[in-house]
């Protein structure tokens, strides 16, 4: 098995990559989202947008503008958990920035036999596989490029990819999101 290395030290892959970045998000809620500045926003209704003083809403738009794809589908309870509200409502400004969103309740999820974990694929080559505890904290993550490993995490982006639903018609089926 790969080690176990801090998020940090991967980031740059955020940047390096040349066509695809496609993430599986299946957590019920993230401590980092919790600790954030706009957690609060949220609490007190307010709506998300694009924010060009966002470094990720920045690389997004900068990258998507060259022709790259950011695209993750977010498994959903239901009814939501906070934490999947929260993800809702902020992701309206990943999609601004050129991220395509989709979402699938997590029942869907399991029938499809989608991963219970966390994990980006960079250019169907390389998968950054999140460990996150149970306080919805990541201690790291496994960066992998070992054939079985990266076949599977293809199946399980086009299984989920298909069935999953995109963030403004998902938000019309969950009215309390925002």
């Amino acid at each position: 098995m790969a080690e176990l290395i801090p998020f940090e030290e991967v980031a740059h892959l955020f940047e390096e990559f040349e066509h695809t970045a496609w993430r599986l998000e299946t957590q019920r809620g993230y401590a980092s989202d919790r600790l954030s500045p706009s957690w609060g926003r949220f609490q007190r209704g307010e709506a998300f947008s694009y924010n060009s003083d966002n470094p990720w809403h920045t690389s997004v738009r900068r990258q998507t503008e060259q022709g790259k794809r950011f695209e993750r589908v977010r498994l959903v309870d239901d009814p939501p958990t906070e934490g999947q509200r929260f993800l809702l409502a902020s992701g309206l400004g990943n999609v601004e920035a050129g991220e395509d969103i989709r979402n699938m309740y997590r029942a869907e999820a399991h029938r499809l036999g989608l991963p219970d974990y966390d994990f980006w694929l960079f250019d169907s080559r390389i998968v950054m596989k999140f460990v996150i505890d149970d306080r919805d904290e990541t201690l790291g993550v496994y960066v992998l490029e070992d054939a079985e490993t990266v076949v599977q995490a293809c199946q399980a982006r086009d299984r989920a990819w298909h069935y999953a639903i995109a963030t403004t018609e998902f938000q019309a089926q969950v009215p309390s999101t925002v």
